[in-house]
Parts: structure tokens; sequence; C-alpha cells
């Protein structure tokens, strides 16, 4: 990075995506020289991490070219098919819509979810009744936006409730969340007043940028956006991921709470390093390292739809990175990749865990080597079983392996939880 930037130009460029990577391995690089202030580095153990992962996988999954990648859809999905049963509901209809309207309706319909898609703590549940199945965490965060979404609770307009619109969510509140969501003394969540927020706040955004979003503020409009930057070649359509990362990260910018702002402009998911501000020369902005989590966990996600439905080519997806999440990260730390050095964190008193806040520059550093060793662990399955990046991508392995397999081992460790080993203070809009 150019170290004569302005303080505009570097607060665009940690708004990119080679900044997550950028950043992340300077923490990496102090890692190694056993400069952090909160973990210890192992990386002997790196390859324990990739052969539990890679029994993960061989247990799952027959063919590794049959992995999904990492996205919303296996959530929505959870315990039974359900996107594929509402496409064909919608087909099925004496008027059914085209193909760049079933995409944009999942857009909506994604891009929602994934906004309520932050941490909802140990205890929350959610049972459909439809089926009587009951789910928690991310997968009943994503079938209770799913029914959100099918009940027109995002919509304006009774006859179309599959769709979300600027003055649907502007009529969201607390309580019409909480009972869509079954949230009470008996089910208490996590952050209900944050995601709420969030998508009041999305209201706002979605009307305030019509050249992504439309004149009526529906998420989905960016299909049409995005056919504005494609470019068709031999029959199939290619999208830069950089116009729908612009899209998101631009348009969607005023929903985030107001965390650091640089030359007027909010950063987002960007959080200061106290071990990189320590071994700074006193450059602007050095310390501060970017994560994009909840950006990048809805561009992975919307890729998808993009892919199946509209058969688009997405270039340039390699930038995108592993997410810094606590099942990732937890995986981490639960098998000893990294290790918390003694008595600096808070210690909460019912799980005996550290609990600190997002913003705690210790989960700053596990963050950042998260993003990390997830390419690193990538690499080492890979070359474990002489697969190239084009057989087995980081978004199949984040699905398959690392994501999966923290939760699993969590689940192991800490079996009346499920937890991580690590607790968040989540507010619901970062997680």
């Amino acid at each position: 990075m150019n170290l004569s930037l302005t303080t505009s130009e570097t607060a665009a460029y940690l708004r990119t995506l080679p900044a997550i990577r950028e950043r992340c391995s300077r923490v990496f690089e102090l890692a190694k020289a056993g400069k952090l202030q909160y973990f210890d580095y192992h990386g002997a153990k790196e390859q324990e991490v990739a052969d539990f992962c890679i029994e993960i996988m061989k247990r799952d999954y027959s063919n590794f070219s049959e992995i999904p990648p990492h996205g919303r859809w296996r959530h929505l999905d959870a315990g039974s098919d359900r996107i594929e049963p509402l496409l064909a509901k919608w087909t099925g209809n004496s008027t059914p819509p085209d193909t760049r309207e079933q995409a944009r309706r999942l857009v909506d319909l994604f891009l929602v979810s994934v906004l309520l898609d932050a941490g909802a703590g140990s205890v929350w549940t959610y049972t459909e009744k439809s089926s009587g199945k009951q789910f928690s965490r991310s997968e009943g965060l994503g079938v209770a936006s799913f029914h959100m979404f099918e009940s027109g609770f995002f919509s304006s307009d009774p006859s179309q409730p599959h769709q979300v619109d600027a003055q649907g969510l502007s009529r969201i509140t607390v309580e019409k969340t909480a009972e869509a969501m079954q949230v009470g003394e008996a089910n208490p969540m996590v952050g209900l007043e944050g995601r709420t927020s969030l998508l009041v706040n999305l209201s706002k955004a979605l009307s305030a940028s019509p050249e992504f979003f439309g004149t009526n503020g529906r998420p989905g409009n960016i299909v049409d956006f995005l056919e504005t930057h494609a470019q068709t070649k031999d029959g199939k359509t290619n999208v830069p991921l950089a116009a729908l990362w612009s899209a998101l990260i631009d348009g969607l910018n005023p929903i985030w709470p107001s965390r650091l702002s640089l030359g007027g402009i909010a950063l987002g998911d960007v959080w200061p390093s106290t071990a990189l501000a320590k071994e700074g020369s006193g450059v602007e902005a050095e310390d501060l390292v970017p994560f994009h989590k909840l950006t990048q966990w809805l561009t992975y996600s919307l890729i998808e739809i993009f892919q199946k439905v509209l058969q688009w080519n997405i270039d340039g997806i390699e930038e995108m990175t592993g997410l810094p999440e606590y099942r990732n990260g937890g995986l981490l730390v639960d098998l000893g990749v990294l290790s918390l050095k003694p008595g600096l964190l808070p210690v909460d008193e019912t799980s005996g865990l550290p609990r600190v806040p997002p913003s705690h520059p210790a989960i700053v550093e596990w963050r950042a080597m998260t993003v990390i060793e997830l390419d690193r662990i990538a690499d080492i399955i890979r070359k474990t079983l002489s697969l190239s990046s084009q057989d087995l991508s980081l978004a199949q392995v984040l699905e398959s392996a690392t994501w999966k397999g923290g939760r699993e081992i969590a689940k192991s460790k800490r079996p009346a939880t499920g937890g991580p080993p690590i607790e968040i203070e989540s507010d619901g809009t970062v997680f």
C-alpha cells in the first residue's frame, strides 16, 4: 500500500477486499515473531486442523466436487429444502416471473436473512410451525427469516409479499421482530434491538442509493445494476466481483452502527489493533484492520444466486477471504493453533470462559489471524488431497470443513452450549 495516500484514499482502501488480507497479514507477521498481545501462535498445529477438517469432508462428501459453496442458502434449507420449492412455487404460477425476477426475489430474501444472522446466543431457538422442527443459531435465524419473508414481513405491497423494499422495512419494530422470531422471556435472543436497527437502517440505505437498489429501494434491483457492468463472451455473462462489492460496501454503508470514521467516511467492520499500533511508524490508520465479515458473507451468498439462477460467471472471487467469525476462529483456538495468553481477559462467572466485546483488541487479533489461517489451512488441505484451488475453492473449504469443524469441536468441548472458546458480547451487528 502506498504510504502517501490521503486520508480519504486510506479510508477508501480500508473498504476494499485486498486491504483485508494485507492488514491481516501484518498481524500474522507479528504472530510469527511472538509479538501479539493476547495470543501465541503454534504453526505446527495447522496440519492437525487440516487433518481434522479432511476427516469431516470425507465423512460428509463422497465427491468433493459436489461440495456447495459457503452461503446463506444452506441455512435457509436447514432441515429440509425451502429455496427450490419456493422457486417452483413461483414458476408454477399462471404468470411466472422470469429468471431475473426470481433472482431479485432471492436477493431480497438472502440480504435480509444475512443481516439477521449475527449471533443470537446459546439459548434462543425457533420452532418451525409447518414441520415442528426446532432450530437454533444460524440455522434458526435462517429458517425464521425465510418464514418472515414468505409472510410478507418485509414487503409494503400486499399483492407481492415475496419482496423486500424500503417502505416495508421502515415499518419494522423491535416488537414485530420479536414476535416473528418467537423471542420472549423463556426464549431470549442476544442483540434483538441491534438486529432490528439494522433492518430499519437498511430501509434508509436502500432509499439513499437508487443507482444500486432502484427507485423503490429494493435489494433485488442490484441484479439490474450488475447487468450494466456485465460482459457477454461465448454466450456466457461475466460480471466483475468488484461491481457487486461496490454496490454492497457503498450501498449498505449507512446501515452499520457508527464505530470508526476516517476523513468523514464510516469504515464499517474495521477495528484498531493495539499490536499493530505498538509496532507502527506513525503513519495514519496503519493500526486499522478491516474484516467486513457480514458484507463478505452476503457476497458469498448472493454469488450463489447469480451462478445458479442466472448462470452468470463472477470474475474475481479469489479476492474474497475466509470469514473471521467465531466458528472458524474457534476451530483454531480449540485445536491449539492459537492459544490465549493467560490472565489477560475477564472471565465470565457462569461459563468460566473469557468474555469481551467485539471491539476488544484480543478479538481483533483473533479475527485477523483467522483470515490468514483459513488461507493456510485451505492450502494444506489441498496439498494433502492433491487438489488445486479450482478443484476445491475457499468457499467450499469454509462450507465443508472449517465452519462445520468449528461448530463440531465446540459442541464436543462445550456440550452444554456448543459455544465458542471465547465468548463475544454480541450486539447483533458484527457476528
